[in-house]
Formats: C-alpha cells, sequence, structure tokens
C-alpha cells in the first residue's frame, strides 16, 4: 500500500495502532485490540487493511512521506547552513512532540524484526532524512560553516545518529521528558562540535 491511498479511515486506524504501540508494545498491537480501542468490529478493520503488517508499513510510509514533505518546505526557504539544520531539528521535535506514537513505530521493541517489509520502510524513513540531511552539510562545508575534516556523509550519520538516541531515550523514558528542550540543548551541542574554532 503506498502512502497517496490512505484514506481519512485508514489514517484513523494507523493514529489509533500508535497509541496502542505506545501503551502495550507490538505484543499489544493486535487486530482485536485495535477494533476494541476504535469501536470497530475487526472484519471493519479488515475491510481497510488485509494485516497488522500493512497497519504498521502505513504508518511508516505516512512518516516518511509526512517527513518529506514537511523538510523539503523547510529546506526551500533558503536560509543558510545552520539556520537549515536548526529548522530541520526544531521542524522535527515539533512534530514528535505533538505526535509520540510515530516515535513509538519507529524505535518499538521488535518491530524491526516483524517483517522485512516493515524494516524497509524504517530504512526508508532515515533515507528520507539523509536527503536532505547530506547536502545540507555539503553546503555547509563549502561555506566554511561546518569542519570539512570530516565528509559530509559521515558528519550526517553524526547528526542523524544523535538525534534518534535522543528520540530513543525520550521513548524509552516513557515520554517523561521535554523532548523540545532536550532536543534544542542537543542541537546546540552538535554544533559547537560541527563547527569550525573561530
Amino acid at each position: 500500500m503506498t502512502t497517496t491511498t490512505i484514506s481519512d479511515r485508514q489514517f484513523e486506524i494507523i493514529q489509533a495502532a500508535g497509541r496502542i504501540l505506545s501503551a502495550s508494545g507490538v505484543s499489544g498491537l493486535t487486530i482485536k485490540n485495535l477494533a476494541h480501542e476504535m469501536k470497530f468490529s475487526e472484519s471493519a478493520i479488515y475491510r481497510h487493511f488485509q494485516s497488522k503488517e500493512d497497519i504498521v508499513v502505513a504508518m511508516l510510509g505516512y512518516l516518511a512521506k509526512n517527513m518529506d514533505e514537511r523538510l523539503h518546505q523547510v529546506i526551500s526557504l533558503q536560509k543558510n547552513p545552520k539556520e537549515n539544520l536548526e529548522a530541520i531539528f526544531q521542524n522535527q521535535l515539533s512534530f514528535f512532540s505533538q505526535h509520540p506514537h510515530f516515535v513509538v513505530a519507529v524505535f518499538s521493541d521488535g518491530l524491526m524484526e516483524e517483517s522485512q517489509k516493515i524494516n524497509t520502510s524504517v530504512l526508508r524513513i532515515m533515507e528520507v532524512k539523509m536527503r536532505y540531511l547530506i547536502p545540507l552539510v555539503k553546503q555547509g562545508q563549502q561555506q566554511g560553516v561546518f569542519i570539512s575534516s570530516v565528509a559530509a556523509d559521515d558528519l550526517a550519520h553524526i547528526i542523524m545518529g544523535s538525534f534518534r538516541l535522543q528520540m530513543f531515550k525520550w521513548r524509552t523514558s516513557n515520554f517523561t521528558f521535554d523532548i523540545i528542550e532536550k532536543g534544542e540543548t542537543l542541537l546546540s551541542n552538535l554544533l559547537k562540535i560541527i563547527q569550525p574554532c573561530e
């Protein structure tokens, strides 16, 4: 199922699935529990998705598409590389603080082992972000805004890895700290590392 075919009802289902993942983890995400959460019959769920796997894949596909659209809009404002990096971080932090179930979808224990389709969908999300980060880092290096002693691809991986670790810590703490505040602190420290010494 492609992200362009998600109907309003399907979107409601993937949001409900995210809530279940947040509360009960992968083992709790069953068609029976989902039907109960939405006050649907199980057959009504199956009219929209053939399996739990299809629901998770649709959720991850929606996230990849949504991220692509959001980051494209941020980058199209044509700020300088440092401001673009800050804008990407702030956009991502704002989105996930409002939709924590999408963090759960990416970081739920056992989710990536569920199927190759789910694994591929998670990797696609990372690819979307790298598609914006790598050119941004290269531009920053060309302009002397970011250090050039580390390859752009590696620097982008360090930035994304730091962000993902912070989101994972937020997820495993059951969202008990302010992710925007922690994320902005992380960004500030990353900038100290990747900017040339004056």
